[in-house]
């Protein structure tokens, strides 16, 4: 409530409403006195239907006192009523103005953050909308760029450059992903110091989040690790692997890219082991998975430390709390 009328008083809404009451409760009175057959609960009525120039009908004055009374609240309604309702499409004019060149806080929570905005997070944003998990889950931007670079209603804008300031506008103690981008403005050792910097900015102010960085070269890996960063990407590496792996095995690419895009076929996904396959050898869960699911296991990532087993023997026990890693045309329940 104490929010509620600081705002009302910031936007000099306080005085406009109080006028606003004062003239019905004065109409009010003065037609139940014009009109003795109208008590001051109806007049309280019709003082608020003639102000908004509805006009039921169902209560008219008949006296000369309460037809002037009436024409009064006429032309004042129409004045009062067009001044509200121009305020109030400021405020929203207004706000929203704000939001699209990222002067406003966050305030959501378990939403993804993004560091950075080029062509990458561009593709980034797009496969998340198309993921139906991620389709409308709140994100926030956080880039230097003149105002909201996309008509998203789900994506929130925060102008600046990636620091503690932007990090806390963002709201990162409530965020459950943070995805840290290069700066392509960089050249490649600044702009892999600079995800490292911003990865130990992310850590001090929330260790529970989970980091996903991106770097230019492999040697600045061990530097990210040591920021604690949960998952790094190197993408010339990444590109690397792929562009030889298809120059060996042609039409590798094409799989790869379907696996790893959720615009179009199968998807990669990280799934819980579900209560019934917990202590069961790999391979059954393998055959039940691909004959219940139609989902084929990749791999299984370890509770605990994270370590990722790809294909892992047939006799590998699995235990509560790993993750399965499956091929799937949708996201698992």
């Amino acid at each position: 409530m104490k929010r509620f009328l600081q705002f009302l008083h910031r936007e000099n809404l306080l005085q406009l409403l109080g006028v606003i009451l004062v003239i019905v409760l004065t109409s009010a009175t003065a037609i139940s006195w014009f009109e003795p057959e109208i008590t001051f609960v109806n007049g309280l009525w019709w003082s608020i239907v003639t102000l908004t120039t509805v006009g039921y009908g169902d209560i008219s004055p008949n006296s000369a006192g309460g037809r002037v009374v009436a024409i009064v609240i006429m032309f004042f309604g129409i004045g009062l009523l067009g001044m509200l309702s121009a305020s109030l499409a400021a405020i929203i004019i207004s706000k929203k103005m704000r939001e699209n060149k990222g002067m406003c806080n966050a305030s959501m929570n378990d939403h993804i953050i993004l560091c950075e905005w080029n062509h990458r997070a561009r593709a980034i944003l797009a496969e998340l909308r198309a993921d139906p998990h991620t389709a409308e889950a709140a994100i926030v931007l956080i880039a230097d760029v003149e105002e909201k670079p996309l008509d998203d209603p789900h994506l929130f804008f925060v102008k600046g450059v990636v620091n503690e300031e932007s990090l806390e506008r963002a709201n990162l103690n409530q965020a459950k992903t943070v995805v840290v981008l290069g700066d392509d403005q960089l050249e490649a050792t600044s702009r892999d110091a600079k995800v490292v910097l911003t990865t130990l900015a992310i850590e001090s102010l929330n260790n529970n989040t989970y980091t996903v960085v991106e770097l230019v070269d492999q040697k600045n890996v061990q530097h990210c690790k040591r920021a604690h960063a949960d998952e790094i990407i190197v993408g010339s590496e990444l590109s690397s692997h792929l562009i030889a792996s298809a120059a060996v095995d042609h039409g590798i690419s094409q799989i790869v890219s379907e696996l790893l895009s959720a615009q179009y076929g199968n998807e990669l996904f990280s799934t819980a082991v579900p209560p019934d396959m917990v202590d069961h050898p790999f391979i059954d869960i393998f055959v039940k998975m691909k004959k219940e699911q139609q989902s084929t296991v990749l791999g299984v990532k370890k509770r605990g430390n994270g370590e990722l087993l790809s294909n892992p023997p047939a006799e590998y026990v699995v235990q509560a709390g790993d993750t399965l890693v499956v091929v799937s045309c949708e996201r698992m329940k």
